[in-house]
């Protein structure tokens, strides 16, 4: 089958409209974490208990509420693109291991579980046409 040359226009539009919706909700999703101060981060930030790590859980919060907030932002308009997405699959996986850990069934996994797994795949997709770049930053093609 021949591909039309429409075709590459609307996975482009596609792909701007994949990553607004989800930069917009990350960034929903981020807000109330780094707002909440400390009592919040520290609840998000025992979560990584469940992973094996025991200390610094507030730190851990802060960080997961600033990789939504500003993985949302970055993943939007385009830039730090692959960088945003790694951070965020494992900011997910992180969340899906502390739902399994507390015995969660799985409408309280999936949604966790499957971020982790669209985030992983978007970094083979890429960016799109549409995306900002940077003063000097080149368009890179994965494979």
């Amino acid at each position: 089958m021949m591909r039309s040359r429409r075709s590459g226009k609307y996975r482009n539009i596609g792909i701007l409209m994949l990553r607004i919706g989800l930069g917009v909700a990350f960034i929903m999703h981020g807000i109330p974490k780094v707002i909440g101060g400390p009592e919040a981060w520290a609840t998000y930030g025992a979560a990584m208990q469940f992973i094996g790590i025991d200390e610094a859980p507030m730190f851990f919060g802060f960080i997961a509420g600033i990789t939504e907030l500003f993985g949302g932002i970055f993943m939007a308009l385009g830039i730090f693109y692959r960088p945003v997405l790694i951070l965020l699959t494992i900011t997910m996986l992180v969340a899906t291991a502390s739902k399994i850990g507390e015995g969660a069934g799985y409408p309280e996994i999936a949604h966790p579980m499957e971020m982790a797994l669209v985030f992983f795949c978007m970094i083979f997709i890429g960016p799109g046409k549409y995306s900002l770049r940077l003063r000097g930053e080149r368009r890179r093609r994965l494979f």
